[in-house]
C-alpha cells in the first residue's frame, strides 16, 4: 500500500459560522434554549442574524473545524462539504484554504445559499447555535471522490451530515472507498438529537463501516440506549477498533480492545465552548496519525481543545505545532 498524500480528509457540513456574545435575555427573546442546536430556516435566520450583536465570521461546520485544527497542529489534511457560489460560500473556501486544508468540492449553483450556523455566546461561555443547513447538504455519493479517499490515512465522517438520505449514501460510498484502499474510516457522533433521530442508521454504520468512534457521555449512551457511561463503554469496545469518549471536565476515555486510557482535561480559561470536541478530536487525530501513543494523543487533544475554548470561536488564534512536542 503506497503512503497517503493526506493524513486526514474530512467531510462534513460546509457552514459559514457567525459568533457573537449575547446576554440569556437575549435567547429568552427568541425562544432558544441556551447551550442548544436548533435547525432554522432561511427566514428565521435572516431575522437572528439581523437582530445578533456585531460578531466574527468565519468557515465552520464540526469536521471542518477539526480539519483546520489539525492542519495547524502539521497534519496533511483535505475536507469535502458544499458550499454555493455565492459570497458566504466564498467566505468559507477563502478562510479553509486559509489555514491549510485542501478543498476540492464543486459549489453548488443556482441552488439554495451557503449554510450559516449564528453562534451566541452567554456570559458564562455556553453557545447556543441556530443553524441553517442550505447548500451543505446537497452534497451526495457524486461529492465522494473515491481517489481522493483513497490518498487519505483516516477520513473523518460528521454526524451532524447525516440527517439527508444522499449524505448517508455519500458516508457509505466514502467508508467503502477508504476500506477498499486499505485506509480507516472516523465517524464523530456530534449530537445526541442527531443520534436519536437515526438510531438504527448509526448504529448500522458504526458496527459495520467505523473503525474510530469520537462521541461525548451523552452521545454514547444515546447510541446504545444505556444509563451509564460504563455500558456504553463496552458496547463501544464491541463495536470499533477505537473509542474515543470526552466528558466535558471529566477529561475523556480511550478504548481500544482491552486496553482503557483515561485522560485529564487541560486547564482552561473558558470563554467559549464552540468547537471544543472539534479540536479534542483534531488534536487527537493528529497524534494518531503521527504514530503517537494513545496517552499522548488524548494529551494532544485536551490542549487543543483548551486553546479553542479560551477565546471566541472554534478555530485556534495561536500557534498550535508546539503541543505536537
Amino acid at each position: 500500500m503506497s503512503s497517503p498524500r493526506f493524513d486526514l480528509l474530512g467531510i462534513g457540513n460546509a457552514i459559514v459560522d457567525v459568533v457573537a456574545a449575547a446576554p440569556d435575555d437575549f435567547l429568552s427573546r427568541h425562544g432558544m434554549r441556551k447551550g442548544g442546536m436548533a435547525l432554522i430556516d432561511a427566514a428565521t435566520a435572516e431575522a437572528i442574524y439581523a437582530a445578533m450583536p456585531p460578531g466574527m465570521e468565519s468557515s465552520g461546520g464540526s469536521v471542518a473545524n477539526s480539519c483546520a485544527v489539525a492542519a495547524g497542529l502539521g497534519a496533511r489534511v483535505a475536507y469535502l462539504g458544499k458550499v454555493a457560489d455565492d459570497t458566504l460560500g466564498a467566505v468559507f473556501a477563502h478562510d479553509i484554504e486559509a489555514a491549510g486544508v485542501h478543498f476540492p468540492t464543486a459549489k453548488l449553483v443556482g441552488g439554495a445559499p451557503t449554510a450559516r450556523c449564528l453562534i451566541l455566546v452567554s456570559p458564562d461561555g455556553q453557545r447556543t447555535m441556530n443553524t441553517f443547513l442550505g447548500a451543505c447538504v446537497e452534497i451526495g455519493p457524486g461529492d465522494v471522490d473515491a481517489a481522493l479517499i483513497g490518498d487519505a490515512a483516516i477520513t473523518y465522517l460528521e454526524g451532524y451530515l447525516f440527517d439527508p438520505p444522499p449524505a448517508q449514501q455519500a458516508f457509505r460510498a466514502a467508508a467503502t472507498a477508504a476500506h477498499a484502499a486499505g485506509r480507516r474510516v472516523a465517524l464523530s457522533l456530534s449530537d445526541a438529537f442527531c443520534v436519536d433521530r437515526h438510531r438504527a442508521a448509526f448504529r448500522e454504520l458504526v458496527a459495520g463501516h467505523v473503525d474510530i468512534l469520537f462521541a461525548n457521555e451523552s452521545e454514547i449512551t444515546s447510541l446504545y440506549e444505556v444509563n451509564s457511561f460504563a455500558e456504553a463503554e463496552d458496547a463501544a469496545r464491541a463495536d470499533v477498533a477505537l473509542a474515543v469518549l470526552t466528558r466535558g471536565e471529566a477529561g475523556s476515555v480511550i478504548l481500544r480492545g482491552a486496553e482503557r486510557v483515561e485522560v485529564a482535561a487541560a486547564p482552561a480559561k473558558v470563554v467559549d465552548t464552540t468547537g471544543a470536541g472539534d479540536a479534542y478530536a483534531a488534536g487527537f487525530l493528529a497524534g494518531y496519525g503521527a504514530g503517537r501513543p494513545l496517552a499522548e494523543c488524548g494529551r494532544i487533544a485536551s490542549l487543543a481543545a483548551a486553546e479553542v475554548i479560551g477565546h471566541f470561536g472554534a478555530r485556534p488564534q495561536s500557534d498550535l505545532r508546539a503541543m505536537m512536542g
